[in-house]
């Protein structure tokens, strides 16, 4: 009975008070302990979907948790030069089946990463100078990364008709009729 009455008159109280002045404490001291114990005012679990207005006004939003990069040693750039330190071939996921070319690339901040390298054959060796950008080979576990065709050191796709600026390739002269 004491603890609904001290409800009853707290909450009018703690939600103009809360309206009034964020900042200060919402509960009065003496009645703590009687509100630790009741569920109404327990602390809301860290995945909580949705706030009625109350729990709102009680506890306050939470900040929304950052994204996760897809691409975290670029650290929102959207290219990073780099140089080769290993050039090899590794098998994609199950289902499919084939040799993706792949780089080791040491970043000009210092970081090393793996890259996939796109297109049908390529001249990169170890020591080339690559330019390196986000997202990630999907059948390629840990290549979060590509490598830009046609910039730097690494030529473009030699006699690609579609989708050319993808992978560095100028348009076809017209044949001469």
């Amino acid at each position: 009975m004491p603890v609904q009455l001290l409800r009853r008159l707290v909450r009018p109280a703690v939600l103009f008070k809360h309206a009034l002045a964020p900042a200060q404490p919402l509960r009065p001291a003496f009645a703590a302990s009687a509100f630790a114990r009741t569920p109404a005012f327990q602390p809301l679990p860290a995945s909580r979907a949705k706030c009625t207005l109350i729990q709102v006004l009680r506890n306050g939003r939470s900040a929304q948790r950052a994204r996760k990069l897809r691409s975290p040693q670029l650290a929102g750039r959207p290219e990073l030069k780099g140089v080769c330190l290993k050039v090899g071939t590794t098998k994609p996921k199950k289902p499919n089946s084939g040799e993706r070319k792949i780089a080791r690339v040491r970043l000009s901040s210092g970081k090393v990463v793996t890259a996939y390298i796109p297109g049908e054959g390529h001249n990169v060796q170890q020591h080339s100078v690559v330019m390196v950008r986000g997202g990630r080979a999907q059948d390629c576990p840990g290549v979060k990364y590509h490598l830009v065709r046609g910039a730097l050191d690494l030529g473009g796709v030699g006699n690609r008709i579609t989708s050319r600026s993808k992978y560095g390739t100028k348009k076809p002269k017209a044949a001469a009729a």
